[in-house]
């Protein structure tokens, strides 16, 4: 298995846009599917036919899912303001929960390893992977995250306030903190996509020395797909709503 093909995201048709002619990879096509799935998915669950005082059915699953979450960020933003955040992170951990758990359909091996095992590669063969294994997803997710924390700051704190956070706790921190922003943009991205990226090698070398176990490796797979998707998503939130806990503390003081 030649890792460097896994950093290659082919180009399945372009979108002519004047002179200009867009490439949409296989990537971007998960994408869609994924917000299609999620939006369809948040449409039925938050239209049951009755609302109830004691919830049941899809009531049940959407409160259930609200107040775990919004304790999760309730420890982290405060309970004064955590409310106003749980529509951001709660859509992001959704899309996390279901671009991660797309390693599942892994279990539909590569051209390359059916090659490896028949001796003929298929010459179309659709085999789909996490979003989250292409670098520009990740970096795309922290971008918006880090890019919260100056509207929340301003919001909070107003733009007086957002300035001082710069030269907090002394102005000699000023450069120190200007690249704090990109540090934690850097690590946002890359440990999301590190750990998604490693779990998609490693579910390969499983295939390629699994001739005799194939009938085993899907539910291994599945497990470990399922356990370190639900992981790095909550990994990913906490640490997020942290930035934004320190990017207004002084309006919780």
């Amino acid at each position: 298995m030649d890792v460097n093909e896994l950093f290659h995201h082919e180009t399945l048709f372009t979108i002519p846009l004047g002179k200009l002619n867009i490439p949409v990879t296989d990537t971007v096509v998960v994408l869609w599917f994924i917000s299609l799935v999620i939006i369809l998915f948040s449409v039925w669950l938050v239209r049951p036919k009755k609302f109830t005082k004691v919830p049941k059915g899809r009531q049940l699953v959407a409160e259930t899912f609200i107040n775990v979450f919004g304790n999760i960020l309730k420890g982290n933003i405060g309970e004064k303001n955590y409310k106003r955040f749980i529509p951001y992170y709660g859509t992001v951990f959704l899309f996390l929960i279901f671009a991660n758990t797309a390693g599942l359909f892994n279990f539909i091996p590569s051209a390359e390893l059916i090659g490896h095992w028949t001796g003929h590669i298929p010459e179309k063969w659709i085999q789909l992977e996490p979003p989250t294994s292409d670098l520009n997803i990740p970096l795309t997710l922290a971008l918006m995250s880090i890019g919260l924390l100056p509207m929340a700051a301003i919001r909070f704190k107003g733009i007086k306030g957002f300035l001082k956070n710069f030269l907090h706790p002394t102005p000699i921190m000023l450069p120190f903190n200007v690249l704090d922003y990109v540090t934690r943009t850097m690590s946002l991205s890359l440990r999301l996509f590190g750990n998604i990226f490693a779990a998609v090698v490693v579910l390969d070398l499983l295939y390629i020395g699994s001739v005799f176990l194939k009938p085993i490796v899907p539910i291994a797979s599945a497990f470990f797909d399922i356990f370190d998707a639900g992981l790095q998503a909550y990994i990913f939130i906490f640490l997020s709503s942290v930035y934004v806990a320190e990017a207004i503390h002084e309006e919780e003081d």
